[in-house]
């Protein structure tokens, strides 16, 4: 690496040290203030180098405690900011990044051992992936890198699609629809050996539904890099680190308070956690950004962010807001005790349009996921009286 592209960041010392790696033969971030660039590696943030898909100088990798399903993928999420910038902490909205932040997520999936196209494995075992030094293309399969990019005018979603030979990812402003089969690693009850189904790569019209933040103004915003959801250690190239301490280092952010006073959500995993915690967090990451107060969803009076006191508003004993298909003929959205009497899990366990929810992101059911929602309202005291 040059002592030009070292100061091309003007990032700190320390921070050039922790960074993933500057990688040879890859030209400086570019940050498109205007436009939609035809390939993803127009914006030189992930590319596709000696067998593996490799981050460049000042791209920082990071995680959630408890991310979105997307049909089992597995996902490479990165941040980039331009020289001399950095975010500001925010205890409970996403950080506020500068004009000039790129963010990118890549959905892939572990390969299948035949490696018949289309066929990828269905697991969650990372050890295999993304590890401070790239994602190994002899066991992954790239699908789709959405780029979230921070202009004057706000933020614009940018989506792009992997090619069959994995060698680039080209602008798909319209969507996809990729016809996919999901093979079970491990044999498990309850888990189907093989799983047909269509891999949807959202339009950019689409991206408002999710993350437009208030719906009057349908301005867009990143999703998952909120304090609460990066407060935890990820393994970097250089060892493991405290994700929003590691930033700090970096130079990428300020105005952090000390560690005991940083929210936290749970992982939704984590069988040491509370289950009361561990449901919240995943209501909170999968379905708080619209059902909130301001949210796509907030006529219907049901808010699921990590906010929402235990009460009606979360949806115990609370009717819908409309009756048809989407209730099941269930009378309210959570019946304390009677997670089959629920109208949240029926939703969650349909593929049916008009009923499922998340009504984009999936085409398949998270079985783990509607699991812990059924325990959770199993273990909720009280009941409800339905009025006919």
């Amino acid at each position: 690496m040059t002592a030009g592209r070292h100061w091309r960041y003007a990032l700190p010392l320390l921070g050039w040290l922790l960074l993933a790696g500057c990688q040879q033969g890859m030209a400086p971030v570019a940050f498109h203030a205007e436009g939609r660039p035809q390939k993803l590696g127009d914006w030189h943030v992930v590319e596709v180098h000696d067998g593996k898909l490799q981050l460049n100088a000042g791209v920082v990798p990071y995680d959630l405690n408890t991310p979105l399903f997307t049909d089992y993928a597995h996902k490479l999420r990165t941040i980039w900011m331009p020289a001399g910038t950095s975010a500001k902490y925010n205890p409970t909205d996403t950080l506020d990044f500068p004009v000039g932040t790129v963010i990118s997520k890549t959905f892939y999936y572990p390969r299948a051992a035949d490696g018949k196209v289309g066929e990828v494995l269905r697991n969650d075992d990372y050890s295999r992936d993304f590890a401070g030094q790239g994602l190994d293309m002899a066991h992954v399969h790239l699908v789709e890198t959405r780029i979230l990019v921070h202009r004057k005018d706000g933020w614009a979603a940018i989506p792009y699609v992997w090619n069959e030979a994995q060698t680039e990812a080209t602008l798909a402003r319209t969507g996809a629809v990729l016809p996919m089969t999901l093979v079970a690693d491990q044999p498990a009850a309850g888990i189907p050996a093989r799983e047909d189904f269509n891999y949807v790569v959202p339009d950019e019209s689409q991206c408002a539904s999710c993350h437009a933040q208030d719906w009057v103004s349908r301005k867009i915003h990143p999703i998952g890099p909120k304090a609460r959801h990066l407060n935890k250690d990820y393994h970097y190239a250089e060892g493991s680190a405290n994700q929003l301490e590691h930033l700090v280092k970096l130079g990428y952010l300020g105005g952090l308070p000390a560690a005991a006073d940083l929210p936290r959500d749970a992982n939704w995993e984590d069988p040491h956690a509370p289950l009361d915690a561990r449901a919240r967090a995943y209501l909170d990451i999968n379905c708080g950004h619209c059902h909130n107060a301001n949210g796509a969803a907030n006529t219907t009076g049901l808010t699921l962010d990590y906010t929402t006191p235990e009460d009606r508003h979360l949806g115990i004993c609370k009717p819908p807001t409309a009756a048809g298909q989407g209730t099941g003929d269930h009378f309210f959205d959570i019946v304390p005790g009677q997670p089959d009497e629920s109208i949240l899990p029926y939703r969650l366990s349909s593929t049916e349009p008009g009923v499922m929810m998340p009504e984009l992101g999936r085409s398949t059911v998270h079985r783990e996921g509607v699991a812990l929602i059924k325990a959770w309202i199993a273990a909720q005291p009280g009941s409800c009286v339905a009025i006919h």
